[in-house]
């Protein structure tokens, strides 16, 4: 049994991963913006799968929000919890050094660069850049120090094409995992991207999105992404790109020139993130 503190975990893929995390007997640590959410998925997890579940309601794009979840991250004692019997208390788990880090939290920037509103950017640059960097950042010494741990990384396919700032970021994530998990060889410690395409969650539906435009075999079950990026962890995989159809796309977006690229898949509207 390990703690695995998760982003952006009462939703979607985040959510989902919270789900299979405990099934398989992991104690959580979820953050989210939405307090009363937050509560309702902890109580909900603890009671039907039997393990603890910590909350920390955080806006990962203002400071001091950032600042209590990255010293929740330096925080725990290893063995605080061990031969303790029986399912252990939110208090229990705030004591626990975390093995798994999942950086999930992000959303849909909705807006053209060009005119859209800064303020907007930065919040979403925060959330999906410097959120995962510094989170990464205060994890990785005290994994390091006791010889195992992972971070998780949710990225997207939108990292190989020119979308925009999304794009941008999500391509950031995508490269800045690929360095840590060289950084970290022989550590016992992996990194792992995962690179989802169009998935089935309320990320489009929050930004106000039309799903309809997309035929149905493009989308994902958030499920399937959850468990193909867990497996991924589990075998200390650094690119995870869940599904075939996805797998090929990655391919022919890797080998394509990028005039192509930009040409087919590069300023788009809102619309398209994912």
């Amino acid at each position: 049994m390990g703690t695995a503190l998760i982003t952006g975990g009462t939703s979607g893929i985040g959510l989902e991963l919270a789900w299979q995390l405990a099934e398989t007997h992991h104690d959580l640590v979820l953050v989210a913006r939405d307090a009363a959410r937050l509560a309702a998925v902890a109580e909900e997890i603890h009671q039907t799968a039997g393990v603890g579940v910590q909350v920390i309601d955080a806006d990962l794009s203002v400071p001091d929000d950032l600042e209590r979840v990255a010293s929740r991250l330096r925080g725990g004692v290893t063995g605080a919890v061990a031969g303790a019997q029986g399912v252990h208390s939110a208090e229990q788990v705030a004591a626990r050094p975390i093995d798994l880090l999942v950086n999930n939290a992000g959303f849909a920037v909705g807006q053209a660069f060009i005119g859209g509103d800064l303020d907007q950017e930065r919040r979403a640059l925060d959330v999906m850049v410097g959120a995962v960097m510094t989170l990464t950042h205060e994890a990785l010494p005290g994994m390091v120090g006791r010889g195992h741990g992972a971070i998780l990384n949710v990225a997207s396919m939108t990292a190989l094409t020119a979308m925009g700032t999304y794009a941008a970021h999500k391509a950031w994530v995508r490269t800045f995992t690929e360095g840590i998990a060289s950084e970290l060889a022989g550590t016992g410690v992996t990194a792992t991207v995962v690179n989802p395409g169009l998935t089935r969650t309320e990320f489009h539906d929050r930004a106000g999105m039309d799903g309809s435009q997309w035929p149905e075999v493009m989308w994902l079950d958030a499920a399937d992404v959850a468990r193909a990026a867990l497996a991924a962890v589990r075998r200390g995989q650094v690119i995870c790109t869940p599904s075939a159809r996805y797998q090929v796309g990655n391919a022919a977006l890797r080998l394509a020139p990028r005039w192509f690229v930009r040409r087919v898949a590069g300023h788009a509207s809102a619309s398209t993130q994912y």
